[in-house]
């Protein structure tokens, strides 16, 4: 059969573009949410086994890479005295234990992360964090869609809760101008923007626990493409929708310290899947713990 240039030309682009169209449509980011590991020195209810366990389930799924959504172990804001050397081993052996699995990791600061010490340097409450794991709010890009991995446990004066203090929201408002407006962005946060934990397990609503400059830290999103916030914290598994934004608070690595299920949360972590257009699915994993006796 006679076919002429043109024609050939024409098929020839046409099946270069199909294909390349095909192949950024099955192009997405595939990653693990866990949150809410809480290491602690006495290792009680054998929670470093547990950890390795979840690791080992989080392998398995063949994620691009994993976030941590804070509260990788337990230093401030617990019953016990906690010392430099012992907030120190904690880091290493997180470290170590995620370095071994070989997998690509990125670490969100949770409340019980901070180590404060103002005699000696540990004023702000994330220096030794960073000391380990370079900073406690940083941004990066996957496949086109932006991250932003927050502090969201940071003091003001004279207040209380958990704050993104103004120095880190003019970081947030000058990474944001420099991105455009249609790029799809996913937020990592160990405190939540929302949460319905206290009605659930309390029956009452009340402004804790969560970030309490909520509203600002929003705005900063306002011209920008925001898609999912992914928040840790309450140890539930929730998903809220609001203003064309999904907020899933992705229950606990421990669920209930290690002890079990929290209010029907079982000790899991999201599998995530998003792509440059914004669209993304999940799904949350119980990774199969069984509490020790």
């Amino acid at each position: 059969m006679y076919m002429n240039k043109r024609y050939f030309l024409w098929l020839f682009f046409a099946v270069f573009s199909f294909s390349a169209f095909a192949q950024q449509k099955q192009e997405k980011v595939r990653f693990i949410f866990g949150t809410d590991v809480h290491l602690n020195i006495q290792n009680s209810r054998d929670r470093l086994n547990g950890f390795k366990q979840s690791l080992n389930k989080m392998k398995e799924s063949k994620a691009d890479f994993v976030i941590f959504g804070g509260d990788l172990f337990d230093i401030s804001g617990i019953s016990y005295k906690v010392t430099k050397y012992q907030a120190d081993s904690m880091h290493r052996a997180f470290k170590q234990t995620v370095d071994d699995t070989k997998m690509r990791y990125y670490l969100t600061i949770g409340n019980h992360d901070r180590y404060y010490d103002k005699d000696n340097g540990y004023i702000e409450g994330d220096e030794m964090f960073k000391q380990y794991f370079k900073e406690s709010y940083y941004t990066f890009e996957e496949k086109g869609v932006r991250f932003f991995v927050l502090n969201s446990v940071q003091d003001v004066e004279g207040k209380n809760g958990f704050y993104v203090a103004e120095k880190q929201l003019e970081w947030l408002k000058k990474e944001l101008s420099s991105i455009s407006a249609s790029t799809p962005i996913v937020v990592s946060t160990h405190v939540p923007v929302y949460s319905i934990y206290y009605p659930v397990v309390d029956g009452k609503y009340v402004f804790v626990d969560v970030i309490m400059n909520y509203k600002e830290l929003l705005k900063t999103f306002e011209k920008h493409n925001l898609k999912l916030v992914l928040q840790g914290h309450q140890h539930l598994y929730e998903e809220i929708f609001s203003q064309n934004v999904r907020y899933i608070t992705a229950g606990a690595v421990s669920a209930a310290w290690w002890e079990g299920p929290f209010h029907g949360t079982e000790p899991g972590f999201l599998i995530v899947e998003v792509d440059s257009s914004g669209d993304f699915t999940w799904e949350y994993v119980d990774f199969g713990w069984v509490a020790k006796k």
